[in-house]
């Protein structure tokens, strides 16, 4: 088995709002593995994005531990968690987070400029992950004159420039239609197959059911942690949420 990359355990996390506490996340445990691809889904208000960003290192755990190579990050102050931020974790958001006054090549090696390496590496190294993505003659271009699917791509070779080896997506594909987010996807699997290990936020279960194990939130706990192969995920996950729904009326 492949080195173990990612581990949580028992990680909680609640908000306030109108002087009410709100448990999102209720005691999550969970394991990636170099190399894999794992896809984490779930209704509207799960914790999805809230879970996605405490392993990008965005957002703290009220309890629990994390481990990103087998050191625990939970307690790490601001400084240590930024520096294997940039050295671990490539993110691909929605809403793609491009830099509209940016050209395409800048924005990709934008990682690298925080990162400290000099003008040089930056740009070979950003238009080397814009050839791996089908971009390479739109290097000098803006954001803007990009088409959507095109901005995503962009922004997943953004996450490649560091290569860190961990990808985090969330909902890719929430701003395209069918066809780019498709393209797109389409993409996240190559680059898998080449070795990077993918966790992916999605609400689509046709993306979901690309990736190699799907695990299923429901009101902040694990439903279901499962591989391709194994039992069908989909009927326990909608059983599960029909006795929710139940209980709930």
């Amino acid at each position: 088995m492949k080195k173990e990359v990612l581990r949580i355990q028992g990680i909680q996390k609640s908000f306030d709002s109108q002087a009410k506490a709100t448990q999102v996340l209720k005691g999550i445990n969970f394991n990636v593995h170099e190399g894999e691809y794992v896809a984490i889904s779930g209704p509207s208000g799960c914790g999805k994005s809230t879970l996605l960003n405490i392993l990008g290192l965005l957002d703290t755990p009220d309890t629990g531990e994390y481990h990103i190579d087998g050191s625990l990050v939970s307690g790490m102050n601001g400084d240590q968690r930024a520096e294997i931020r940039s050295r671990r974790i490539g993110f691909v958001f929605q809403a793609f987070n491009l830099l509209d006054d940016e050209t395409v090549v800048d924005n990709v090696a934008l990682p690298l400029k925080y990162r400290g390496d000099n003008k040089l590496q930056r740009q070979a190294r950003a238009n080397e992950c814009l050839e791996m993505v089908g971009l390479a003659d739109k290097a000098g271009l803006f954001p803007n004159q990009l088409s959507g699917g095109q901005q995503q791509r962009v922004s997943i070779a953004r996450a490649l420039a560091a290569d860190s080896g961990i990808m985090l997506v969330d909902e890719p594909t929430g701003n395209l239609d069918s066809k780019n987010g498709d393209a797109v996807m389409a993409l996240l699997d190559k680059l898998n197959k080449q070795g990077t290990t993918i966790i992916l936020v999605t609400h689509d279960p046709r993306y979901a059911q690309m990736a190699h194990r799907q695990i299923q939130l429901l009101d902040g706990k694990v439903l279901s942690d499962v591989k391709k192969g194994d039992a069908s995920v989909e009927n326990v996950f909608k059983g599960a949420v029909e006795k929710s729904e139940e209980e709930h009326a």
